[in-house]
């Protein structure tokens, strides 16, 4: 099986290393404000759209929050969120985890799969329209995710116009 279109080849081979330095480079990784966030926010500011970020008051979170459209929007991780083990399965996940805690790593992966379909579940039942891009996607093509989140914008502001 070949790599995912979405994952960059590594630069180089596989070597286990001290958990020192995977704490310190774990330790850089965020979980707010990330290039693909901020990129996406700067794009859809400029096209007029206000939102909050990070509204603690709504469930789950969401990265950005449109209040006027009634809409919450995610930018998820591709590894955090398991976008391997989502779209490829276990055998697409192996190519992206190479230590020897596969099967610790699937279970965690799994289990935030799991709470994003529950967050998800939860914001639809409470009235939000619910955008979940991935961090690659929007990083690769900017614009089409711009476009993709302009179109659902506009669909729920019109159907909240109507009602």
């Amino acid at each position: 099986m070949s790599a995912p279109a979405w994952r960059p080849k590594p630069k180089r081979a596989y070597k286990p290393r001290s958990s020192a330095v995977t704490s310190a480079m774990m330790a850089q990784v965020r979980s707010k404000h990330n290039k693909a966030e901020v990129a996406l926010r700067r794009a859809l500011w400029s096209r007029g759209f206000r939102y909050r970020l990070h509204v603690r008051g709504v469930f789950g979170r969401p990265d950005m929050v449109f209040p006027k459209h009634r809409v919450a929007l995610f930018v998820d991780g591709d590894y955090w969120h398991g976008r391997a083990l989502k779209e490829g399965g276990e055998q697409q996940l192996r190519q992206v985890i190479r230590g020897s805690r596969f099967e610790w790593w699937r279970d965690k992966l799994a289990t935030n799969i799991e709470r994003d379909e529950k967050v998800t579940t939860a914001l639809l039942e409470q009235g939000w329209q619910v955008i979940r891009l991935w961090e690659s996607d929007v990083k690769n093509d900017l614009q089409k995710a711009v476009e993709s989140v302009t179109r659902r914008l506009c669909s729920a502001e019109c159907t909240s116009c109507t009602t």
